[in-house]
């Protein structure tokens, strides 16, 4: 049995920041996966597994979240959620600090990420 979203605004755009983080990360790991002039990898690549997880996580965390009898625990989780989304921002601000032809995307998943963070602070109040 699959529970639905209740607010599917949220939920949607979850889920289309984890499709775009897919997708910037896909792009970004070709630019960082050579090794840099002292034979080490770039740092930044593991940013880009880091984005996948944690928007991966987005969305169940939202239906678990509405999903709990309680309203401590509803808030609990939507706390959780927050911190997710905040690791994730600051994730994306990383890459933007890489040596990437492709940075301008982790732009553009920031942007996305500021549209999440509005919808979830409204998200909150109705829990």
């Amino acid at each position: 049995m699959r529970l639905q979203p209740k607010n599917k605004r949220l939920y949607r755009k979850a889920l289309e920041i984890f499709t775009l983080s897919r997708s910037v990360s896909n792009y970004l790991v070709h630019d960082l996966a050579s090794l840099e002039e002292d034979g080490n990898e770039n740092p930044h690549i593991y940013f880009t597994g880091d984005i996948i997880r944690q928007s991966d996580a987005l969305a169940p965390h939202i239906i678990h979240a509405e999903n709990q009898v309680f309203q401590d625990d509803r808030i609990k989780h939507a706390h959780s959620l927050i911190r997710i989304t905040n690791r994730l921002y600051k994730n994306c601000e990383r890459l933007e600090q890489s040596q990437s032809n492709g940075k301008e995307f982790a732009t553009l998943l920031r942007k996305e990420l500021r549209k999440f963070k509005s919808l979830q602070r409204s998200w909150m109040m109705t829990l």
